[in-house]
C-alpha cells in the first residue's frame, strides 16, 4: 500500500540499521524529508537491501530518493552480492597507457555500478568525484580520477555515460574542488589559500565542462579563504554567483554531511541548515547523529520551494524498459572486466 501524499523536502537522513525502526519510519514521514543516504551499515546482503529500499519507498508518495556512496575502491557501501569498483585514481593510471581502454572501462564502470544500485532499490550515487588528483588530499586520494582536468572530464564524462546507460544521474563532487588540500573536511577545516584565477582554471574546469550534464553537485566543506569567507557549501559566492550563474548548473545541489566537523563553524544544526540553504542548497544531509535530525525537524522553518519535490522525483533511477539491468549483456560484460581488473590489482 502507498504511503501517505507528501512533497520532497529539504533534508536527506540516514537510519541506523538493516531495518526501519518505528521512530525512523515515524522521522521519514516528517514533511521536511524528501531522502534517505544509506550506509555499510544498512547492507547485510542483496535481499536484505531490497526489502529495505522497498520498505523505504513504501512510506509516502512520491517515494523518497534513496542515494548512496557508491563510488568504488575504498567508497563502496555495498560490496558481496555487488561487484568490486575500482578505485577512479585506477582508471587514471590505465589512461596514462591505453585512452581509448579506459573512457571504455569508465563506462562499463558506471553501468555495472548503477545496474545493481537499481536493481536493489537505491535511485543515486553521489559519484563521480570530480577533484583532481593533487596526491595530497587525506580525504580525496585515489578517489579522483586524475590531476589533469581534461583528462578528468573525459573519465567521468564516461562513467556519467555508464550511469545514465542504466538509468541512474549523476553528483558531481566536491565543488569546486577538495583535491588541493591535505586536510579531512570529517575532521578538519581545510582551508585553501590559491586565487579564484587557479581554481578556476584547474579545479572548476571538470564541473565547467560536465555541468550541463550533472544531475546533482555536492560541494566540498573548504575555505578558500582568498574568495570567500565562508566553506563553500555556504557560501553564495560558490553556489550561486559561480555554480548557478557562471557554470549554469540547473540540478540539485546536495550539502555535504552536516554534522562533518568542518560544518560545526556555520554554529548548531539549524543554523547549519539554514546557512547552507540560504547559500544555494537545495537539500542538506544530516548523518550518524539520529538526535541531530529530531532537533532539524522539530527547529527548522525553511523557505518554501515549491520546485524540489519535482526536482528531486527527476532523480529517481528509471531503468530503460523498467527491467532489471542485470540480464543485459552489456552488464554481464562489464562486470567480467571488472573482475578482471581487480584480480590484476590484487596480483599486483
Amino acid at each position: 500500500m502507498a504511503g501517505p501524499q507528501l512533497p520532497l523536502g529539504p533534508v536527506m537522513l540516514d537510519i541506523a540499521g538493516l531495518n526501519l525502526t518505528d521512530p525512523e519510519r515515524q522521522r521519514l514521514c516528517h514533511p521536511l524529508v524528501g531522502g534517505v543516504i544509506l550506509f555499510a551499515r544498512n547492507f547485510d546482503s542483496g535481499a536484505q537491501l531490497a526489502a529495505l529500499t522497498a520498505d523505504i519507498r513504501a512510506l509516502r508518495s512520491p517515494q523518497l530518493l534513496i542515494t548512496v556512496d557508491q563510488e568504488g575502491g575504498r567508497v563502496q557501501r555495498f560490496r558481496h552480492d555487488f561487484c568490486a569498483l575500482p578505485a577512479m585514481r585506477t582508471l587514471g593510471a590505465l589512461w596514462d597507457r591505453d585512452p581509448d581502454a579506459a573512457r571504455a572501462l569508465a563506462r562499463q564502470t558506471g553501468l555495472v555500478l548503477a545496474t545493481e544500485l537499481i536493481a536493489h532499490g537505491v535511485d543515486l550515487s553521489y559519484a563521480p568525484v570530480l577533484d583532481l588528483d593533487y596526491g595530497v588530499s587525506r580525504a580525496i586520494g585515489d578517489r579522483a580520477f586524475h590531476r589533469d582536468p581534461a583528462v578528468t572530464v573525459e573519465l567521468a564524462g564516461a562513467l556519467i555515460d555508464g550511469l545514465a546507460d542504466a538509468g541512474m544521474r549523476c553528483v558531481g563532487k566536491h565543488f569546486p574542488g577538495h583535491g588541493f588540500v591535505e586536510a579531512d573536511s570529517h575532521v578538519d577545516m581545510p582551508r585553501d589559500g590559491r586565487p579564484f584565477e587557479a581554481i578556476w582554471a584547474e579545479d572548476i574546469a571538470p564541473f565547467r565542462a560536465l555541468a550541463p550534464r550533472l544531475g546533482g553537485v555536492m560541494p566540498a566543506h573548504v575555505i578558500y579563504e582568498r574568495v570567500a569567507p565562508q566553506p563553500a557549501g555556504f557560501s553564495p559566492f560558490w553556489l550561486g554567483e559561480v555554480l548557478r550563474g557562471r557554470l549554469g548548473f540547473d540540478g540539485v545541489v546536495f550539502s555535504d554531511d552536516l554534522t562533518m566537523e568542518a560544518a560545526t563553524a556555520a554554529g548548531d544544526i539549524v543554523a547549519r541548515a539554514e546557512a547552507a540553504a540560504r547559500a544555494g542548497c537545495d537539500m542538506v544531509l544530516v548523518c550518524n547523529r539520529p538526535d541531530l535530525a529530531d532537533e532539524l525537524l522539530a527547529r527548522w522553518v525553511p523557505a518554501v520551494n515549491p520546485a524540489l519535490s519535482d526536482r528531486l522525483a527527476a532523480l529517481h533511477a528509471r531503468p530503460a524498459g523498467g527491467v532489471d539491468g542485470r540480464s543485459d549483456p552489456a552488464y554481464a560484460a562489464g562486470r567480467a572486466q571488472l573482475a578482471a581488473l581487480a584480480e590484476r590489482t590484487r596480483l599486483g
